[in-house]
């Protein structure tokens, strides 16, 4: 690890950890969605995207510390890569729930519970990885884990795309689903586009 000869604020790991903590939250209620009915699904949407509005507050509150810190513990650049990474995983799973709610999509394809259960395996992951960010211990198995899951979830995401265009013959409800999954497989890429800025910042720091 490299010697800094000035001290450097601290607050950048509890920020990011607690940005990822967010994370935790929006995909339980993303996947507390598959089962609900409709109403609940209101409900529980409504919820995601209050945390998505407390995870925006926490990402501004990472760039106006880096606006007004000289000494960081990495690079600049690099803390608001990951922050916005971090962004972008909530915004992706807030999309998903919000279109569920806005084309009433009354009967979730099977499969897409299986897309939005590797977003919760990912968003943890994220979340006990970011604490480590402050001795860079053992975020190789972290950001290993988070390929897998990322390869799964194309995996899924084609197996879905394929059992749609297959089965289903309302083409508009197909248009909505569509594009359901795709902002499901974002998410996925997200996630996977936090654990690569991740091991960018453990090689240049090593």
């Amino acid at each position: 690890m490299r010697f800094r000869l000035t001290p450097t604020d601290a607050s950048f790991f509890d920020m990011l950890a607690a940005q990822a903590r967010f994370l935790v939250d929006g995909a339980d209620l993303l996947e507390q969605m598959v089962g609900a009915d409709f109403d609940e699904r209101v409900d529980l949407a409504a919820q995601l995207r209050e945390i998505e509005h407390n995870a925006d507050a926490a990402a501004h509150a990472i760039i106006k510390r880096l606006n007004s810190t000289f000494v960081t513990p990495f690079d600049r650049d690099d803390i608001y890569d990951l922050s916005s990474a971090l962004d972008d995983c909530m915004d992706y799973m807030e999309e998903a729930a919000d279109l569920i709610v806005l084309y009433r999509i009354n009967r979730l394809p099977k499969k897409t519970g299986k897309q939005i259960s590797i977003l919760r395996r990912a968003a943890n992951e994220t979340a006990e990885a970011m604490p480590r960010l402050r001795s860079l211990d053992g975020l190789s198995d972290y950001w290993v884990e988070i390929n897998r899951l990322e390869n799964q979830a194309d995996r899924a995401y084609r197996a879905l795309l394929a059992d749609l265009f297959e089965s289903e013959t309302d083409a508009i409800l197909v248009m909505k689903l569509k594009e359901l999954i795709e902002a499901l497989e974002h998410a996925a890429d997200a996630f996977e586009k936090v654990a690569n800025t991740v091991e960018t910042i453990a090689l240049k720091e090593s």
